[in-house]
């Protein structure tokens, strides 16, 4: 059963059904992907609000001890809020029954797992933005995944940064690599495993303008010109009083300066000047009430109408080999913490300041342009020109092929990644106008969704020379061969090693003792061979009872 009703919906339909899952939609009317979704195969039902009487009426339904027709409930919502609400009502009618929500807030997401039991979080903008910042840093030699609760990177050891979690393989010692080396405390080899790579052809931070260049900002030459005309008329009035007047000039400046800016006159030595001296004063008053009105409604106009974050957030300096991300949205948000991570230069861009990347950017002292990514002119306050790559990857499919053109036609050289949910004009886009890259977020998170519902094991291929290693996550089922052993025993030399254990929800523990007895529900992130990760497979699952007994 899959609730829901954007582009996400589509996509995991798509999949499961193409997967031979009976798939169940629940679908908003309003939804424009209805009609598609019910022309893949999929039952629809047609429901502004889930209710626990829809539920049963779809399947849900584990009264008397008699299971639900439906194995698995999909959750897509784009509210948090009603997502864990359903969640609970459906747990409430089926404790067994498997639950795949997907959370916007991570954070909460995580503490869900001690609520609904038998429960997976996707989180769309975790599992799509490492694809997108791949494509930025043109990193294929690298592979990231998310392993033991935390993000990892496999690849070459002069690209990972220091410390090394692991050293996965030696290529480099002979024709036949060798494969989880254990020789020694700190094992050789040139593939590893870490979290995080070493800074290569990333610039320097680019930094936002701040406050001096927000002043500069604010001084425009509308400000300049009003300044100047009243500087001149102060140095006039000075003139005056001190020749005319007959005071000082220290006095007869302030006497000038008081009258321009309307700050008043109050002085005995000029109630005893000319009456020609005191009407010139007036008419420079006069002039000086006007010119003060011009000056504040030209830095008011400068602050409202450039926008304070604006000012605030924009570029200093001229920024080089940097990353332009074209989208601050829950997507973008996510690109820019990565990318941070990683010690790469990058610069935000989004028509709103209220966009959720815009605060992470302010938190991560990253500058921000406000304005359409479409427009050639915030594209060069972003400094597009002299980027190393950009990522357009606003909600919009025609911003984000425009955005594209833009850049490409300002940097023929950089590297451009598309957002774009159309397939088809994915297609034609990359093969007629040669734009670069182009991903789709529902795309992504699709087959994790998919995944899940079967509650299958996503695995990462690492090549090491001729032969590969895999790396995944496996669950130790109760009355397995593998319950009760010590953590150590399930290790193989060249075979298989346990990288990672976590208790039934609680936290990971990395390089965990080798003395640890192995319990049932425990899960362990682990390396291997094929052979090496099928041997573990027949020890964690648990032991079939023959026909005899």
């Amino acid at each position: 059963m899959v609730c829901g009703s954007d582009r996400t919906m589509l996509r995991v339909v798509t999949e499961l059904v193409s997967s031979g899952e009976r798939v169940t939609a629940i679908v908003n009317p309003v939804s424009r992907h209805r009609d598609r979704i019910g022309e893949l195969g999929a039952t629809v039902i047609l429901a502004p609000v889930i209710s626990e009487s829809l539920l049963r009426k779809a399947g849900i339904d584990a009264r008397d001890g008699t299971p639900s027709t439906a194995r698995a409930l999909v959750l897509l919502d784009t509210n948090d809020v009603h997502n864990v609400h359903t969640a609970l009502t459906a747990r409430d009618m089926d404790r067994d029954l498997r639950i795949i929500l997907q959370m916007v807030n991570p954070r909460l997401g995580r503490q869900l797992n001690s609520l609904l039991g038998d429960c997976v979080v996707i989180n769309g903008p975790s599992l799509a933005a490492p694809a997108f910042v791949s494509d930025a840093l043109d990193d294929d030699e690298l592979t990231w995944m998310e392993l033991g609760g935390r993000m990892v990177v496999v690849g070459q050891a002069d690209l990972i940064r220091e410390p090394h979690l692991t050293v996965l393989a030696d290529t480099t010692s002979s024709a036949t690599p060798q494969l989880l080396p254990q020789a020694g405390v700190d094992p050789a080899g040139d593939i590893v495993l870490g979290t995080g790579v070493r800074t290569l052809w990333y610039s320097r931070g680019v930094r936002p303008a701040g406050w001096v260049m927000a002043v500069r900002d604010i001084l425009d030459s509308r400000v300049r010109k009003i300044a100047a005309l009243m500087a001149l008329l102060i140095a006039i009035g000075t003139a005056i009083v001190h020749y005319f007047g007959h005071i000082e000039w220290w006095r007869a400046l302030y006497l000038a300066a008081g009258v321009v800016t309307s700050a008043g006159i109050d002085d005995d030595k000029f109630q005893d000047a000319e009456p020609w001296v005191k009407v010139s004063a007036v008419v420079v008053q006069l002039t000086g009430i006007v010119l003060m009105a011009l000056l504040t409604a030209v830095v008011v106009d400068s602050l409202i109408g450039a926008r304070l974050s604006r000012i605030i957030g924009g570029v200093r300096g001229r920024p080089r080999n940097h990353v332009v991300v074209c989208g601050l949205g829950t997507v973008g948000a996510r690109v820019l913490e990565i990318l941070v991570e990683r010690g790469v230069a990058v610069v935000g861009v989004d028509q709103s300041d209220d966009a959720p990347g815009v605060q992470v950017a302010h938190r991560l002292k990253i500058p921000v342009v406000v304005g359409d990514s479409s427009n050639e002119e915030t594209l060069r306050l972003a400094g597009v020109q002299r980027c190393q790559a950009l990522l357009a990857i606003t909600d919009g499919d025609i911003t984000n092929l425009e955005s594209a053109m833009v850049a490409q036609e300002l940097n023929p050289d950089a590297r451009i990644t598309m957002r774009m949910f159309d397939h088809d004009l994915a297609e034609r886009v990359e093969r007629q106008l040669g734009l670069g890259n182009s991903r789709s977020v529902s795309m992504l998170v699709a087959p994790a969704v998919a995944a899940a519902v079967g509650d299958k094991r996503r695995q990462v291929i690492v090549p090491a020379g001729r032969r590969v290693l895999l790396l995944t996550e496996v669950v130790v089922e109760s009355g397995s061969v593998a319950e009760g052993r010590p953590l150590g025993s399930l290790n193989e030399a060249e075979g298989l090693r346990i990288l990672a254990r976590q208790d039934l929800n609680g936290p990971w523990d990395w390089q965990p003792a080798a003395t640890r007895a192995v319990n049932a529900g425990d899960r362990v992130a682990v390396v291997g061979t094929r052979a090496g990760l099928a041997r573990l497979l027949m020890v964690t699952r648990a032991q079939r009872k023959s026909a005899a007994s």
